[in-house]
């Protein structure tokens, strides 16, 4: 429990460093130190992670870091995705997804599973090297649209923000600095979390007491990660942060390929 809460300023801390990445912790968090089971923990890990990027978007805004409309227009589209992935699919899904005699997945491991491959993929957008000739290339609106659905419904079923899928989006197909890119992709986060959040509500028994003790950690993270981003160079913490979640991807793939066992 100590070691729960201690590592809960951690999800503010990387949001605020890096704008994306908290749910990357928080999950984990919830589910192996603090025993929440997976549908739970995607749900309290979008109103943390929601709430914390909230905080952290009124501070970006002070200093001219987002874009609300780029952040509308893609996060519209997207929270529709999240409200229904979270309203609907999840609550829909059955324990036993398959149930065969020589192949069990459950519930458990098909959201985990998910995002121990989405953990996978974002640390490959950290620790690969960027060719800064390159510049940002021009897409249209309904590529956006389709790109903000997809990953609406990603955010839905595993609870991820989405930020490490939203900021390339926003620096290579809507031009944005990476800097204002990170600012909105708080907006954007906290859109859809929060809201995506709603849909759970009626579904399941929160725990507000644990919820908001763990979201005021985050928050208070995110109060030192924005402190720090003027004093560390993002780019290296960036590739460190990208290996740790790939040692954790593939730690969570493997060990709920195994659980049944």
């Amino acid at each position: 429990m100590f070691l729960g809460y201690t590592a809960s300023l951690f999800i503010g801390l990387i949001l605020g460093l890096l704008g994306s990445g908290g749910s990357i912790l928080a999950i984990p968090i919830l589910v192996y130190l603090f025993q929440v089971g997976p549908v739970d923990a995607t749900a309290y890990s979008l109103f943390i992670v929601g709430a914390t990027s909230a905080v952290g978007t009124f501070s970006k805004r002070k200093k001219g870091l987002v874009n609300f409309k780029i952040g509308l227009v893609f996060g519209i589209p997207s929270l529709a995705a999240v409200f229904v992935a979270r309203k609907w699919i999840v609550p829909a899904l059955p324990d036993i997804i398959v149930g065969l005699p020589y192949l069990v997945i459950t519930k458990r491991m098909l959201l985990l599973g998910l995002f121990a491959v989405l953990m996978m993929a974002a640390s490959y957008s950290m620790v690969r090297k960027r060719n800064s000739a390159v510049g940002p290339k021009e897409a249209g609106v309904m590529y956006l649209l389709v790109l903000a659905l997809m990953i609406g419904l990603l955010t839905g079923l595993v609870g991820a923000g989405g930020g490490f899928l939203i900021i390339p989006a926003l620096v290579l197909l809507a031009g944005q600095p990476m800097k204002v890119a990170a600012g909105t992709s708080l907006f954007i986060i906290a859109f859809n979390s929060l809201i995506g959040f709603t849909g759970d509500i009626l579904n399941l028994e929160i725990q507000w007491p644990f919820l908001l003790s763990i979201t005021a950690l985050a928050i208070a993270g995110i109060f030192i990660g924005n402190w720090l981003s003027t004093m560390i160079k993002g780019e290296h913490l960036k590739v460190a942060f990208g290996w740790l979640t790939l040692a954790m991807g593939c730690w969570i793939l493997v060990k709920e390929i195994f659980y049944q066992w």
